[in-house]
């Protein structure tokens, strides 16, 4: 029996945070035994902002490394980046012509990005949802992972597969979101009520995962608490919560233990032993992204070995959605 197939792709924009790792990335490693994985590096999603060209480069083979060095197989799933296989563009213009406008003008994600870009309002920063519609279309998936604040765009590409499905006949399986729990409740190290973000403006609100262990020590030593002493979890006490949560999460423990470990000791102590708890686990996942990363031919023959499947993966798909819309053949 063939495993369900499983979608998911990241922007090669900005750092990932330990909260992308903690709730996202772990979580990836462990389903690659579950389901038939494919992993995209969304760099057609990122210039929907302005890119320095060769930074996305760098930052493309960057995150593919750190794929890999977390524990991304590429025997066991399909790792790719985005603009290498054309299918992805092909089918967006597809489905772009049975979305409207007024749909693409209600997403939050369009919103947010119109008011920090208000200089660039551009078209794909619009279409960017019919996009991802698209990627996780292409590959007939059964879940896509997403956390509960990305349930929207989830629902996007489901309502646009059932639409295409009831105006041409069933072509596209309608997936559901996969939504992960495990560490999706990292916050902000400088606003605790606030998800910790790869975007954010604060230096000091983010631990990334390419920090070294002095930064990242010293982002804790900064982050919020209170002015209480007591290190326990409490809807009342959000930032020491989030840093039990976090260590709870790197070290491998519960959160009752990890109260019981910190019980009587003082906000300082336990904000270095965090943040030595973070820097320890990271420190190999940082290692071998340099030594892959030093590596490139053996990087670039992962990534097109990947786009080759997906190539093949994804042609399946968009040659049905061709003869479905009634594209010419030679037929």
């Amino acid at each position: 029996m063939e495993n369900k197939v499983l979608y998911s792709a990241v922007q090669p924009s900005g750092n990932l945070t330990i909260g992308n790792y903690a709730g996202a990335i772990r979580n990836w490693v462990r389903m690659q035994s579950e389901f038939d994985c494919f992993f995209a590096i969304a760099d057609m999603h990122a210039i929907t902002v302005r890119q320095e060209p060769a930074l996305l480069r760098r930052r493309t083979a960057e995150l593919a490394a750190l794929y890999l060095a977390c524990g991304i197989d590429p025997e066991r799933c399909t790792l790719y980046v985005q603009s290498q296989v054309s299918a992805h563009a092909e089918l967006a213009w597809a489905l772009n012509c049975i979305t409207y406008v007024g749909e693409m003008e209600r997403m939050t994600q369009f919103k947010d990005k119109s008011r920090k870009h208000a200089d660039n309002i551009n078209m794909g920063l619009m279409d960017y949802p019919v996009l991802m519609a698209a990627d996780i279309l292409l590959y007939q998936p059964h879940y896509v992972p997403v956390g509960a604040d990305q349930k929207q765009h989830v629902e996007i590409t489901r309502d646009i597969a059932i639409r295409f499905n009831n105006r041409y006949g069933e072509t596209f399986r309608v997936p559901e979101p996969y939504i992960m729990k495990e560490g999706a409740s990292i916050k902000s190290l400088q606003e605790p009520a606030k998800k910790m973000s790869k975007s954010d403006e604060n230096a000091n609100a983010s631990v990334y995962l390419t920090d070294d262990k002095d930064t990242i020590i010293r982002k804790f030593k900064r982050a919020v608490t209170d002015s209480d002493n007591e290190i326990r979890v409490s809807p009342e006490k959000a930032g020491i919560s989030n840093l039990l949560n976090i260590y709870a999460s790197f070290a491998g423990c519960s959160l009752a233990e990890a109260e019981n470990t910190f019980r009587g000791k003082g906000y300082g102590d336990f904000k270095l032993a965090v943040g030595e708890t973070v820097a320890d686990a990271l420190a190999p996942v940082q290692e071998e992204q340099r030594r892959l990363l030093s590596d490139k031919e053996y990087l670039n023959s992962v990534l097109q070995a990947g786009a080759e499947r997906a190539f093949k993966a994804s042609r399946k798909t968009l040659s049905k959605v061709y003869r479905k819309i009634g594209f010419y053949r030679g037929e």
